[in-house]
């Protein structure tokens, strides 16, 4: 179901509902549009409500776009660390972390597009947050890494960082290729490239296996 299938004009709603209402109409045409094309006229109509009430929430169209990117940065964020501290096994960990940008970009309302595909890098406080997002998953990552192998912070953040990239590139690569293979193969396939190469790093304290595994 779409913005577009829940917006009767003239119900008046709750601010805090009225403005994920207007963020989902804005993320539908953002999404279909890219920022430049899109305008508020258009997100005015999907969401069903005038111009006016749209600006009463978001001041202009920058706003609203850095809101809709703040929300899923945050969203993609969350779901790394989620996946870090969701075992203390590190081949689950690294299969939890690759499945995460793969469920981020396989959802239906693409949002991804804004995070990883966004026309306006070239604005600064856009640019902003999608590096910021790189740089905080990655060095979620990479703190597990220096944690767990003892290996210096500027090693720990590389391999994190190229762990995050490999996972958002071939991520994107898969949606980008029509998902030809299911997901579940899919990251499947990237978490197995991915542990056997961070398994060689041993840990501090080794036990009778050496290695992360």
């Amino acid at each position: 179901m779409t913005t577009s299938d829940l917006r009767p004009r003239g119900v008046r709603m709750p601010r805090s509902a009225r403005r994920v209402q207007l963020m989902g109409a804005a993320r539908e045409v953002f999404v279909a549009q890219g920022y430049h094309a899109a305008a508020m006229d258009d997100i005015a109509d999907r969401a069903g409500v005038s111009k006016p009430v749209l600006y009463q929430h978001f001041p202009g169209k920058l706003d609203l776009y850095l809101a809709l990117v703040d929300l899923h940065c945050a969203e993609l964020v969350a779901a790394v660390h989620e996946a870090l501290a969701s075992t203390t096994d590190n081949k689950q960990r690294v299969a939890a972390t690759i499945a995460a940008y793969f469920a981020f970009v396989d959802q239906d309302d693409e949002a991804f597009r804004l995070v990883f595909e966004s026309d306006l890098t070239n604005e600064p406080a856009v640019r902003e947050r999608v590096d910021g997002v790189a740089r905080e998953c990655a060095e979620a990552i990479a703190l597990v890494i220096q944690d767990d192998t003892g290996v210096p912070l500027e090693e720990a953040q590389l391999l994190g960082f190229a762990l995050a990239g490999m996972a958002q590139t071939t991520a994107r690569f898969w949606i980008q290729r029509g998902r030809r293979i299911p997901r579940e193969s899919a990251d499947r396939l990237v978490s197995q490239l991915s542990w056997r190469g961070i398994r060689g790093f041993p840990k501090v304290e080794p036990g009778p296996r050496e290695g992360l595994g």
